[in-house]
This record gives structure tokens, C-alpha cells and sequence, in this order.
């Protein structure tokens, strides 16, 4: 009775805290600015289906795409056994689904056992590639500190929780074939039970299979309120993400109103020019985007969503060649703003300022001007995140609002403005060559 109330209590603590930290990450994404991704809603779910469920994009890489799917299909079957664990939590009783499942019941036990083993074997590979061999992009300059250790916690965590559920596992096994003299028959456990456990006391294999049990639902319950403040959230932003989507192609930028129209009363002959804004008009909003709040809800869905595998800036040409870009970086630096922006708003209020901005305080000039926006980061990225879109939004602003452009790029707009073409001289003097004897 005792432990029915203790697990109930853990159970409303835990999902309750869980819900407070994802009500802070909508908030803190509905800062952006709006954007229409309701459209083309069949194609959607598609994408979603063979990006987010069915890993698609990872494949571009396989072999750390198999020990990604060994993991991935422990996280998706092990939740079967949870509802099963939350049952004989809260009524005091034990394996509840076996004795009405029968031979299925051992069949699913013993396909997650399977799985679990192989995600054991994946997270042991993923730790040695990190701290080990340490492969060049899980290794550069943005993922030193809170970003290593992150991914570590992870793996240990898992690394726990697999061990929990063979020791629970186990031990249940050595018990029940002690009192029955018959094996539950699952793939794993039935033999390694034996032989870990074999000739300890019942009180002894009676503990070790509540260590595993309550070991094995705390760090589930310690790893879904962990996972907001990590970057492995996107176990459930993936599919939000990838749904959401852009569909255009690759390439082409979006218009902003305010300029649109602007133009297009400058080629209305009837239009005039000194007429005042009608009533209600609101204000231009910002040319581009020099903080959180200046970039659409997407871009920072982007941000939470971000797995920091580094397949995008292992991928792009600038950083490859040297320069400072990180398109991982931008991603980071995105997340950790808005979790400043959000975090002072809960505190201060929402007008309140801290004279800091995503724009200079996290991500340089040089950074936005080193990228050829050449969409390798885009089509690199395994749940559709969309880098690019923020550089340019962060451009913008340097050359609309704040008249920043490099040298090189002055003279070349420069040039065009002159000369319809982007070198010193004019088109119709460019083939003049061929008339020379």
C-alpha cells in the first residue's frame, strides 16, 4: 500500500514537472513571429513519416544510423513495458499483462530485451566515439563544457537504465523459476538471470529485482524531466519539427511584406505618394532580425529541436575551409538566447530589456558573412532544421537597418547599381575583346 502511494506520488510529481518545463519551451517558442505552416497538410504528414518516424536523412550516414536505430526502437518499444509498470505500481500487483497475454506477453518482453541489449551495445559505441576515438565533429570548440557533458549524461543515463532492467529482469526470473521450477522464457534474462543470481537467497533476489524496478522507473522519470534542459528534447520535437517543415525549394527566400508593398506602390502610377498610412495601420516590423523575438516561431522551434549531431557543419564548405561558421553554433546560440529571453520575461516581466542581443552578444558578423548559403546545412540536418533562414533573417538586419556590408560586397552592389553587372566596367564593353585584331 506503502508503495502504491510512493509511486503514485513520483508519477503526479513527475508529469506534473515535466508539464511546467514544457509549458516554459511553447512559451518560449511563441516569442517568434508568426508564419503559415498549415498548408499541403497530406505532404506534411509525409515528411514527418519518413523523416522523424523512419530516419530517413540518417541513412546518409550508416553506420552511426544503426547504432542511432538500435537505441531509438529500445526508446519506442520499452514504452509498452511502461504502461504494464505503471499499473503494478499504482495496484500493488506484478507483471499484471502476463498471465492474459500468455506466450505474446513473452514475446514483447523478450523483443525489448533484445532491443535493450542492442541500445546497450550502441550507447557503449556512442561513448567511445565522443570521449575515445573522438570523432572531429562531435569534438569542435561550441560543444566543449555543458554541451560534452550533456551528451554523456545521456548515454550514462541510459547505460542505467538498461541495467535496471536486466537486474529486474533477472533476478525475477531466478525467483520464479525457484518457485515454480519453470522459466519465463524471455531472450535475454532466462539466461543471464541464472547466471548472475543463481544460488543467492529469495530476500536477496527479491530486493535485487526492486532495486531494478524502482531503479528502472526513477531514471525513466529522471530522463523525461531532464530532457527540456538537454538537447535530446528532440525525441519529441522531431516530429512537430519535421511536420512543420519548409516546403519550398531549397534556395528560395521569402519576401518580407513590409518591402513588398513598398514596392509595389512604387510601380502603381496611381498611388500617392504622400498619402498617410490608413487607420489602424500598424508599424513596419524590424528588417530582418537582430534578436529572438524578430525571428519566426519555427526558427525557434528549430533551435529546441537541434540534436547537435554536427552533420551540418561537418557539411558546410565555410567551415570546412576554415571560417568561423558553425552552423551547429547558430542553432546553440539561438536556443541559449531564447532560454535568457524567456527565462528574464518569467522574472521581469516582457518589457523588460537586459541591453543584450542574439546579434553580436552570441553570434558574430562574421560568422553571418563567412556563410555561402549554399543549403548544405539544410539538407544535411536529420530532422529538418533549418540554419540558413536565421542567417539570412540576422544579415538582413546588417544591411537594412544598420548599413553593414563587407567591403568586397560593397563594391560588387556598387557595380551592379552603375553598371548592371557586378564588375568595374559595362556589359557592352565585356565582348569587346572579340573585335580586337
Amino acid at each position: 500500500m506503502i508503495s502504491s502511494i510512493v509511486f503514485g506520488v513520483l508519477l503526479i510529481g513527475a508529469f506534473g514537472f515535466f508539464s511546467w518545463n514544457v509549458l516554459k519551451v511553447r512559451n518560449n517558442i511563441r516569442l517568434g513571429r508568426d508564419i503559415d505552416r498549415n498548408d499541403k497538410k497530406s505532404e506534411r504528414i509525409k515528411i514527418m513519416t519518413l523523416v522523424a518516424l523512419g530516419q530517413k536523412k540518417m541513412f546518409t550516414r550508416p553506420v552511426p544510423a544503426l547504432l542511432h536505430l538500435m537505441i531509438y526502437g529500445a526508446f519506442m518499444l520499452t514504452q509498452v513495458e511502461l504502461i504494464e509498470i505503471f499499473i503494478d505500481g499504482l495496484s500493488g500487483s506484478h507483471r499484471f499483462f502476463k498471465e492474459a497475454l500468455g506466450g505474446f506477453y513473452t514475446f514483447v518482453i523478450s523483443f525489448i530485451e533484445v532491443l535493450s541489449l542492442l541500445a546497450l551495445v550502441a550507447t557503449i559505441v556512442f561513448l567511445s566515439r565522443r570521449n575515445l576515438i573522438k570523432v572531429p565533429r562531435l569534438v569542435m570548440s561550441e560543444m566543449k563544457g555543458w554541451p560534452k557533458m550533456d551528451a554523456n549524461m545521456i548515454l550514462f543515463m541510459e547505460l542505467v537504465l538498461v541495467t535496471c532492467i536486466f537486474t529486474m529482469n533477472g533476478a525475477d526470473e531466478v525467483m520464479h523459476l525457484a518457485a515454480t521450477g519453470e522459466s519465463y522464457g524471455f531472450a535475454v534474462s532466462s539466461t543471464l538471470g541464472p547466471l548472475l543470481f543463481d544460488g543467492m537467497s529469495v530476500d536477496s533476489l527479491h530486493i535485487l529485482e526492486r532495486i531494478g524496478w524502482w531503479g528502472h522507473i526513477l531514471m525513466v522519470f529522471a530522463f523525461m524531466n531532464y530532457l527540456p534542459y538537454s538537447k535530446h528534447f528532440h525525441i519529441f520535437l522531431a516530429f512537430p519539427n519535421t511536420f512543420y517543415s519548409n516546403l519550398e525549394k531549397k534556395g528560395k527566400f521569402t519576401n518580407m511584406e513590409s518591402v513588398t508593398n513598398e514596392v509595389k506602390l512604387m510601380m502603381d502610377p496611381t498611388a500617392d505618394p504622400f498619402a498617410a498610412p490608413p487607420e489602424g495601420a500598424t508599424e513596419p516590423q524590424r528588417f530582418g532580425a537582430k534578436d529572438v523575438t524578430d525571428l519566426t516561431w519555427k526558427n525557434l522551434m528549430d533551435s529546441y529541436t537541434c540534436t547537435e549531431c554536427g552533420r551540418c557543419t561537418s557539411s558546410c564548405p565555410a567551415n570546412i575551409t576554415g571560417k568561423l561558421l558553425s552552423p551547429r553554433k547558430i542553432m546553440m546560440d539561438t536556443r541559449d538566447r531564447l532560454e535568457e529571453v524567456g527565462e528574464n520575461r518569467w522574472k521581469h516581466g516582457k518589457d523588460y530589456d537586459d541591453g543584450k542581443s542574439l546579434l553580436g552578444d552570441y553570434i558574430t558578423e562574421e560568422e553571418l558573412w563567412a556563410c555561402t548559403s549554399c543549403n548544405a546545412c539544410v539538407q544535411e540536418c536529420p530532422v529538418n532544421i533549418d540554419p540558413l533562414s536565421i542567417i539570412i533573417d540576422l544579415r538582413r538586419y546588417l544591411v537594412m537597418e544598420e548599413s553593414k556590408v563587407p567591403t568586397e560586397l560593397t563594391g560588387m552592389l556598387t557595380n551592379i547599381e552603375n553598371n548592371g553587372a557586378p564588375w568595374q566596367f559595362s556589359p557592352t564593353d565585356r565582348l569587346n575583346w572579340a573585335n580586337e585584331d
